[in-house]
């Protein structure tokens, strides 16, 4: 870093965390025309982690409104969502070719990796600071030169920068929500495991989505083109798990003799052309539903999006698409106090009102989806009853909200504000 950089400089915007809420509120920031934004990661670059992500509807209409529908053209349509329960043996099927009004969107899974590119490749390079650690925040009351609270943040090297608006993006452990006062992430007691899978001479998969439903346990797998297969699992999390964590290899023959037994040979076959480099296990957080209603994601001129503030933690594959729509949201809503010469902070606000109920339906519905895939059968009949209660109360009334939630459209950038 030149060493002009390591004194005290000044920003309209600082975004702290370069995932994939971090990048696409730096992007949605810029479309709308703020000025002097930067986007600080601790890490050395954008990360070619994980394998791949699964986005609905509501995360290709984010991306429509970013400038990035162009991806759809990359990868196919997932048609069909098929649900086998291996108990029972029955199958249910969803159709996933969109909305009645928007036909054309659908399911697609994409990359982790060209999306998180994808949403970087417009930043200009001298509004993204890699090997930035924030170590600290004060804020720092209006003076008599100014009418703005400005924000002082620490970086690891020494290096001091001022903000007017701090948006924190950086996870499930943020600091930025550590020092809103935001309830920690709790734990969910489950796991889910990523990978990718690729076939040389190509496979044979129809463009679906193939669940498995086993106890406790939900694999499946769907394609992300003519080679390659995306496959997730997810399972309540044991003391040996937390020592498979750091060694994909270990993981990876974990899924195909244990976490998979008594799924088909099929999904154990994906498995096992999986590359150990894109297997990932993350451990499920979430903030709880009172922590999410009575919290306060903001103050003055800070606030949080994406995981750090709302980790969902479920089997839903919803949290890359929430936080594209968050960056959208926000980002409309600063434009529109730029627009019409309105104090930010309301703009803030506006936002996290916006977000509030939403993102804590998401999480009741996640709540509800995890006791599906618990194993009641501990419990002997009673167990089996209240599952089967679970299970119908899910079919009749939680999964059709799922689905609207997967088909929000949040509209575009300029589409009105406050």
């Amino acid at each position: 870093m030149p060493p002009e950089e390591k004194g005290e400089v000044e920003y309209e915007v600082v975004v702290v965390g370069a995932g994939i809420a971090g990048l696409a509120c730096a992007r949605a920031l810029h479309q709308v025309g703020v000025q002097r934004v930067l986007l600080l990661d601790k890490y050395d670059g954008v990360r070619s982690d994980g394998a791949a992500v699964l986005l609905y509807p509501n995360g290709w209409h984010a991306l429509e409104a970013l400038g990035l529908d162009k991806l759809k053209d990359v990868y196919p349509t997932c048609h069909l969502r098929k649900q086998t329960n291996l108990e029972t043996g029955e199958t249910k099927e969803m159709l996933l070719t969109g909305t009645v009004d928007r036909p054309g969107i659908g399911v697609r899974t994409v990359h982790r990796k060209v999306l998180l590119q994808a949403l970087a490749e417009e930043l200009p390079q001298d509004n993204v600071r890699f090997t930035s650690r924030l170590v600290s925040i004060k804020s720092e009351p209006a003076s008599g030169k100014t009418s703005l609270n400005f924000t002082k943040l620490q970086l690891d090297d020494g290096s001091v920068i001022r903000t007017k608006v701090l948006i924190g993006c950086d996870g499930v452990h943020s600091l930025v929500a550590e020092w809103l006062g935001l309830s920690q992430a709790a734990e969910s007691k489950r796991s889910i495991i990523r990978g990718l899978a690729e076939f040389e001479n190509g496979h044979n998969f129809s463009n679906e989505l193939q669940e498995y439903v086993l106890k406790d346990k939900r694999g499946a797998f769907v394609p992300v083109n003519g080679k390659e297969v995306y496959w997730y699992i997810t399972h309540d999390t044991g003391p040996r798990d937390l020592e498979a964590t750091r060694r994909p290899k270990r993981t990876l023959m974990q899924v195909m003799h244990n976490l998979a037994e008594g799924f088909p040979d099929r999904f154990v076959n994906v498995v096992r052309y999986s590359d150990p480099n894109t297997v990932t296990r993350t451990y499920m957080l979430y903030r709880s539903l009172w922590g999410l209603l009575l919290g306060r994601p903001h103050r003055n001129l800070i606030t949080v999006a994406g995981d750090a503030f709302h980790p969902i933690g479920s089997d839903l594959s919803l949290g890359s698409c929430m936080a594209l729509e968050d960056a959208v949201i926000l980002a409309r809503h600063i434009s529109s106090s730029m627009r019409n010469q309105h104090d930010r902070e309301d703009a803030i606000e506006a936002y996290v009102k916006e977000r509030r109920w939403r993102v804590a339906a998401v999480a009741a519905w996640s709540y509800m989806s995890v006791w599906t895939h618990h194993n009641w059968s501990e419990l002997g009949f009673c167990g089996r009853a209240v599952k089967f209660l679970v299970e119908k109360v899910f079919d009749w009334f939680v999964g059709p909200r799922i689905m609207k939630t997967m088909n929000n459209d949040c509209r575009d950038l300029n589409s009105g504000g406050y």
